[in-house]
């Protein structure tokens, strides 16, 4: 894991790539073209571009009129200005109709850094999970997230995906296969199971490597795909370890916590521990600080382990 590369990056690449073989895709922006990478996509195919300025309930609603015309739009801004500012028009528009526009919303999470809590958006996992049949997604690297895009066209209805602002380490290899709404196991271990997304599965995997070293064997499991939920892949963990751990960028309210904590009370009871954020903003300060702080690192999720263990 020595490449580092924030998903926003590998949505803007992809989105460029993807543009040279597909003429139907459009792609909206809030006046945020060079934060959100689609500045890869407006210089290659300018005619293909809109910018919106600073309007995002009226971007979406402009992406689900394009939709009803045979295109296919991904729209863009922060994840803040997508889950938080423009639910209504995400809920009524685009969730209600079940059109086929692509969210994908960058700078998720508290590693938005100095931004500060106004625009470290925590809760959008929890908004976006709750309009029915919105597929939710968050990618743990620079592969998958490319391949997250290109799944996203593929697949004919809403979506919304979460991009990172910081950089991450890439550690998935060229073979690698996304499908929505599969997990995959990492690392095997029966000693417990982390479930992390995002930029927390890097850190789980260092988890466990630091745990590997005190005898201690971890399954680390990516659930890229908050739903549709991979239960087959989750289930399996809590019938062969005796306690899971979720870690997620998102507050532990309503993500992907809840999610598996919902699924395994019903089906296959087994403690679960949260690791998240915990019913708080948060503040400026530097990306790696402030998960250091909130306790998203590695060395803390191998801490909350070995508590249980």
């Amino acid at each position: 894991m020595s490449e580092m590369k924030a998903t926003r990056v590998s949505y803007g690449e992809a989105l460029r790539d993807l543009g040279k073989e597909h003429e139907d895709i459009v792609v909206l922006d809030a006046d945020l073209a060079n934060a959100t990478k689609t500045e890869l996509f407006r210089d290659a195919f300018p005619d293909r571009h809109i910018e919106c300025g600073v309007a995002e309930q009226n971007m979406y609603d402009a992406a689900a009129g394009l939709s009803t015309m045979g295109l296919v739009p991904f729209a863009s801004t922060f994840a803040m200005f997508s889950a938080g500012r423009a639910f209504e028009m995400i809920r009524n528009t685009i969730g209600y109709g079940h059109l086929n526009v692509k969210i994908a919303a960058t700078h998720g999470g508290i590693s938005v850094g100095e931004d500060g809590a106004s625009h470290q958006c925590c809760e959008d996992f929890a908004l976006m999970r709750t309009i029915p049949g919105l597929v939710v997604m968050c990618p743990a690297d620079d592969i998958e997230a490319k391949e997250m895009v290109r799944a996203a066209y593929a697949y004919k209805g809403p979506v919304y995906m979460r991009f990172s602002r910081a950089a991450s380490p890439v550690f998935h290899d060229e073979n690698h296969v996304f499908e929505i709404g599969k997990g995959e196991v990492l690392k095997e271990g029966k000693d417990a199971a982390v479930i992390a997304n995002g930029i927390l599965v890097p850190e789980a995997l260092k988890a466990a490597e630091m745990l590997e070293a005190e005898g201690i064997h971890i399954r680390v499991i990516n659930i890229s795909t908050i739903k549709p939920l991979d239960e087959e892949i989750i289930l399996q963990a809590a019938e062969e370890c005796p306690f899971l751990v979720t870690a997620e960028e998102h507050t532990i309210i309503g993500g992907l916590g809840e999610a598996v904590c919902s699924l395994v009370s019903e089906r296959h009871p087994v403690p679960v521990y949260r690791i998240g954020i915990r019913d708080e903003f948060g503040h400026s300060g530097p990306a790696k600080e402030l998960l250091d702080e909130f306790g998203l690192t590695a060395p803390h999720i191998a801490e909350e382990v070995k508590k249980h263990i």
